[in-house]
């Protein structure tokens, strides 16, 4: 078993905001392929998989995903004592530190009790079009094929099942411009809004329980665009709504929930509509990983890459190293014993 931390500070010294990444999966190619050569390595733009050849029992897929988001004075790693700070040291490159260690365990061992797939993608922090998981199942499918899929998502320790869905519409109103000395002679586009705004405001949002897992949803305009001079009235208004809701619900009912939602609206578009992630706890295999590391279990308050492997029909979770809280922010951070759980609990899941 490696030191954890000093991997995970060997990868935070090698740049990967979004976008560029090639330098990152460039690096854990050639780990993988030094201290894992009995797995089979395939490199696809910059996304690195590695994975046992077969004939064992279930195939595990265990992911992370190389980028980070840009730097807040913290692109340099540090170390103090048993504590790592930097950028991505928990979103979420202390992860890929334990999925590098354990494909190396893998491979040196006389035969993991489970088949396993190791995934290094790209473009995880920003839209989706840049995302490494989304390009593998459409170009590399087989190799994103399995029984089980495990992102090593921050989590703080808990096993987070399932995922939120997320929707975000854009309604706009359209008005006539005119003088706002002589705002009788036209129609303003931001006023004309006012009812949808306030109809988001009064939103109670519920909270779904599935599984006897507790989904708090929401609902929440997250951008206004209006106006054209402060002494025009304005004749356009575009209003973003942000829907997060609970696996039980389908998307089809969530976007005729919000197309009646933005009544009044002269345009209503879907800007992107994600499905939600089922937390299949009844699942043997999900049941199997909470019972193997004794796991609390949450639900995941949010939407994660958990959900393409749901609607490929793969029960999926979350599981890894590092305070979720402090993910995207200066103070962020890992310490060891949250790395050698992680990897330990994994471990024992896949046999090695």
């Amino acid at each position: 078993m490696a030191d954890l931390l000093a991997l995970t500070e060997e990868l935070c010294s090698v740049p990967s905001v979004s976008g560029e990444e090639r330098a990152l999966a460039d690096h854990v190619e050639q780990w993988l392929r030094a201290r894992a050569p009995r797995l089979e390595v395939h490199r696809v733009r910059h996304n690195v998989v590695a994975r046992t050849a077969g004939g064992g029992g279930g195939r595990v897929l265990l992911g992370g995903h190389l980028d980070t988001v840009p730097a807040n004075g913290n692109e340099v790693p540090r170390r103090e004592g048993d504590v790592l700070w930097g950028l991505g040291t928990a979103d979420m490159k202390g992860g890929l530190a334990v999925l590098c260690d354990l494909a190396a365990a893998v491979s040196s061992s006389a035969g993991p009790a489970r088949e396993c797939t190791f995934v290094f993608y790209e473009g995880e922090e920003v839209a989706d079009e840049h995302n490494g998981l989304r390009h593998l199942f459409e170009r590399a499918p087989h190799l994103v094929a399995a029984d089980l899929a495990i992102l090593l998502e921050p989590t703080g320790g808990w096993l987070e099942a399932g995922c939120q869905g997320t929707v975000h519409v854009a309604a706009t109103f359209h008005g006539v411009r005119a003088h706002s000395a002589r705002p009788w002679t036209g129609v303003n586009a931001v006023h004309r809004a006012a009812g949808l705004l306030a109809r988001v405001a009064a939103f109670d949002a519920p909270v779904v329980e599935v599984d006897g897992l507790a989904y708090r949803e929401s609902l929440q305009v997250v951008r206004v665009e209006g106006g054209v001079a402060n002494n025009v009235v304005p004749d356009r208004c575009r209003v973003v709504v942000n829907r997060r809701y609970a696996p039980a619900r389908t998307l089809d009912d969530v976007l005729a929930e919000l197309r009646a939602l933005c009544a009044g609206a002269e345009e209503v578009e879907v800007l992107n509509a994600s499905v939600a992630a089922p937390p299949n706890l009844a699942h043997p295999l999900v049941a199997e990983f909470v019972a193997a590391g004794d796991l609390p279990v949450r639900p995941k308050l949010g939407w994660t890459d958990v959900a393409r492997f749901a609607a490929a029909g793969v029960p999926a979770c979350n599981f890894g190293p590092g305070d979720p809280d402090l993910a995207h922010t200066a103070g962020e951070r890992v310490d060891a014993g949250a790395l050698d759980r992680c990897r330990e609990v994994l471990a024992r899941f896949v046999g090695v």
